[in-house]
């Protein structure tokens, strides 16, 4: 190609190779344009540049990496970590050159930053134009800063490295690790969009990493802050879930667990595209209406994917054995999809796209979460949890899966038991568990306490846990100040002691 000759320009978004960014780009990164690439040293600015470089590799597309900062043995010791060649992309290291560090340079009347900056600037034209990559990487314009000793003649060489690669039709991604001053926005103005990588420390587990586009000219790209992993293979983005751009067509029917006196307190069942709250104290049962609700759904052949975050899943498979639910047969016969979730190990993105996951991929129309208390560790904020959730449910909702979330309050008897958050409001469906005391006994009450979709019963019932999973009884007509957990007798007989069914 002759010098200054403009390549073809290709109107398809340059893909960055990421998993989960081009979504959040809205396609990828515009053609013959100029990206900035910004945060602190180890958020993962290279290996997401080494991802770009490689998925224009694999359209034959020719790379360009020009690293100032790392050799070029770094980089690809870096690559070898993720299993990575870097076939097709040529690695440029920019050293200071030699005569700039001599006695006699240094005691020039010119001053030395001039001729480095200037000769620094020539030698990327030059490897450019050795090259004539599609795709280039400018690593890092820390170098270049430092350099331009000067906010003003900073931006003019950034300028000048803009015009010449747009004059040649050509994608190049900057990177900045923010070791200056972070209040200078030069590159800012103009660079065409600007990614920004953070990285959060919390008190406990592993560190979270997340990304937000600040700027992206004349594109609807997706904003807000989105989760990211580096792990072995490279960098995965999880776009920020908008539950509004998702809707599936399905009928809203009544789904019951075939246990009438429990589908009778339920109104009939629950309805199919809708949300249910399992509330109560520790031990009351949570899990194991849960997991009728699982059985049953199981029975009428749907997909059921479950999501553990405080049991240890062999207890919870032994537990459900007990009760007649043999989870790991579900499992093999690729019915159930068990996970189990370590809380101080996992991103609110990551959880949303593995939940999405279990939806569009493995086909759920059952989701069930046991439980938030597990989930709310995962978060930095409670408010940001209910903003998570609801985003969530509302996705499970429009995509025809019925979700199922438990939550443990604390303390277990009285009128003083509390919720860590409160989601009721949230919930299509509310269950309320309750522990109360009985003739020297320490009894169970449930009760729905809230449906949306339909009229329920608004009676208290007593139920219990036994080997053929949850028995409920007749409503507690007999009994006052059950949820207050010491009721009293209000007519003459005794509690209702339960049915089979």
């Amino acid at each position: 190609m002759p010098k200054n000759k403009k390549r073809p320009v290709d109107r398809n978004p340059a893909a960055t190779g990421v998993a989960g960014l081009d979504t959040i780009l809205n396609g990828g990164l515009a053609r013959g344009r100029t990206f900035l690439l910004e945060g602190n040293p180890g958020t993962g600015k290279t290996t997401i540049a080494l991802q770009y470089l490689m998925a224009g590799a694999a359209l034959g597309e020719q790379g360009l990496y020009v690293t100032m900062s790392e050799t070029a043995d770094e980089l690809q010791a870096g690559a070898a970590s993720h299993g990575w060649r870097l076939d097709g992309i040529k690695v440029f290291e920019l050293a200071p050159p030699e005569n700039l560090l001599t006695e006699e340079q240094q005691q020039s009347l010119l001053y030395s930053s001039d001729l480095e900056l200037g000769e620094t600037t020539q030698r990327i034209f030059g490897a450019f134009e050795a090259v004539k990559p599609v795709r280039v990487v400018l690593d890092s314009l820390s170098e270049i800063r430092l350099l331009a000793q000067g906010s003003l003649r900073y931006r003019r060489q950034i300028l000048a490295l803009k015009h010449f690669f747009a004059t040649r039709n050509t994608t190049v991604l900057m990177l900045d690790d923010l070791t200056t001053d972070e209040k200078d926005k030069t590159v800012h103005s103009v660079a065409h969009g600007v990614i920004r990588l953070e990285e959060l420390a919390p008190e406990f587990g592993s560190d979270r990493r997340r990304l937000r586009v600040i700027k992206y000219r004349g594109n609807a790209f997706r904003g807000g802050y989105h989760d990211f992993l580096i792990e072995t293979g490279g960098v995965r983005a999880f776009p920020r879930l908008v539950a509004s751009e998702h809707r599936r067509e399905f009928t809203r029917s009544t789904l019951n667990t075939g246990r009438k006196p429990f589908d009778k307190l339920l109104g009939g069942g629950v309805e199919r595209g809708s949300s249910v709250l399992v509330l109560g104290p520790a031990g009351a049962g949570k899990s194991i209406i849960a997991l009728t609700f699982l059985a049953s759904a199981i029975r009428r052949g749907e997909r059921v994917a479950m999501f553990v975050f405080d049991e240890e899943l062999g207890l919870l498979i032994d537990r459900a054995k007990g009760l007649g639910i043999r989870l790991e047969s579900m499992r093999r016969k690729g019915r159930l999809q068990l996970t189990q979730i370590d809380a101080a190990e996992l991103t609110p993105g990551e959880f949303s796209a593995r939940v999405r996951e279990s939806i569009d991929a493995f086909g759920a129309k059952t989701v069930i979460i046991d439980s938030i208390n597990g989930y709310q560790a995962a978060m930095p904020e409670e408010h940001a949890l209910i903003l998570h959730m609801h985003e969530l449910l509302q996705f499970c909702n429009r995509s025809g899966a019925t979700t199922f979330v438990t939550v443990a309050q604390h303390g277990l008897v009285g009128s003083d038991m509390k919720s860590p958050i409160d989601l009721t409001y949230l919930a299509d469906t509310v269950i309320l568990l309750r522990y109360f005391e009985m003739t020297g006994e320490v009894r169970r009450a449930v009760s729905v306490v809230k449906k949306r979709t339909s009229a329920h019963e608004n009676t208290i019932r007593e139920y219990r846990l036994t080997n053929h999973g949850i028995v409920v009884g007749p409503p507690l007509t007999n009994l006052h100040g059950v949820l207050r957990g010491v009721p009293t007798m209000v007519g003459g007989g005794s509690p209702g002691e339960g049915e089979r069914r």
